[in-house]
């Protein structure tokens, strides 16, 4: 089982940036699609970005479009979120996961391993 930890989670005022990190453990990154996910209080988990393997395609809710960005580094088992333009409403822990198989890649149940989540909170 594949061990999933994020960073860079943090405390930032409206308009900011933030980056997020997702180290992954085990020797067949490259070869799993992977997701960040974020949950409010209150709120289910709820899609945010996705890329294949390969990080060539990618996919984003239509609330972050434009101003997250999803990459990886396949040589240091590593997925990024940069967020700009950081508005109040994606306050949220952040949750990196590793896509499963061919689900929908929006639904939770389409991944099989997630790391323990990193705190966004962006004061207006």
């Amino acid at each position: 089982q594949v061990q999933l930890v994020e960073s860079g989670g943090g405390l930032v005022q409206a308009g900011g940036s933030l980056r997020l990190s997702c180290a992954a453990s085990g020797r067949t990154f490259s070869s799993y699609a992977m997701g960040w996910f974020r949950q409010a209080p209150g709120k289910e988990r709820e899609f945010v970005s996705g890329c294949s393997g390969s990080g060539g395609v990618t996919y984003y809710a239509d609330s972050v479009k434009g101003r997250f960005t999803i990459s990886r580094d396949n040589a240091k088992n590593t997925v990024y979120l940069q967020m700009n333009s950081l508005k109040p409403e994606d306050t949220a822990v952040y949750y990196c996961a590793r896509r499963s198989g061919s689900g929908n890649y929006q639904r939770p149940l389409s991944y099989d391993n997630w790391g323990q989540g990193t705190q966004v909170t962006v004061s207006s």
